[in-house]
């Protein structure tokens, strides 16, 4: 898969240990890509990683692990690894990557960060939310939804998902984690009730 070649000029602190960088993609016509690193103790994990511009990289830790919650979120992973010798992990039931990652990961599992591993099927079998355990509590979702500049929800288009029913019911799973913020790989983080954000859309999908 190739990788953006659009550069993030600056990251933005969504929570404590949380810090947030977008680019538009023109991979998919320009719309919101985002990406994302989580500090925790001495640990930091970049998360579906886009290219952040050199400056503000070297303002953010040095990752030592590098999430990528799909097959099709490598983007600048392989980059990064070679940068900082990071190691990548993908979910252990995804397809072949461009790379062989360091270490898989399946459902239920601690990964680096304090990160919980999340199925979330939909738009394809491994596809993974990742739950940032500690207060607040961070949900970090790949392809399932996208947020609008009104900071409202939008499901990703259906014609990119395995099964779009399948979709709606991870996206309804969702309300049952314990989280107060939500990050997302297409749009801007939701830091204000963004279980009733999604509540909203699931009741706008019938």
């Amino acid at each position: 898969m190739s990788e953006p070649h659009e550069v993030a000029d600056g990251y933005e602190q969504v929570v404590a240990g949380v810090y947030h960088w977008r680019i538009h993609n023109s991979s998919i016509g320009g719309a919101t890509s985002s990406a994302h690193a989580v500090t925790e103790g001495e640990t930091t994990v970049f998360i579906d990683p886009l290219q952040l511009a050199p400056a503000a990289l070297a303002e953010l830790p040095a990752p030592s692990a590098i999430l990528l919650t799909a097959r099709c979120h490598q983007r600048s992973a392989w980059r990064y690894r070679r940068q900082f010798g990071a190691e990548v992990w993908l979910p252990q039931d995804a397809s072949q990557a461009d790379e062989q990652p360091d270490r898989s990961y399946r459902d239920g599992e601690l990964l680096p960060g304090g990160l919980r591993a999340l199925r979330t099927p939909g738009p394809e079998r491994a596809h993974y939310a990742l739950l940032l355990v500690r207060p607040p509590g961070v949900l970090f979702c790949p392809d399932l939804v996208a947020s609008n500049p009104d900071g409202e929800l939008r499901f990703i288009p259906f014609e990119y998902h395995e099964d779009p029913e399948e979709t709606k019911r991870s996206t309804a799973a969702l309300l049952e984690q314990p989280f107060a913020v939500l990050c997302l790989d297409h749009g801007t983080p939701l830091t204000v009730d963004p279980k009733g954000a999604i509540r909203r859309l699931l009741a706008s999908a019938g």
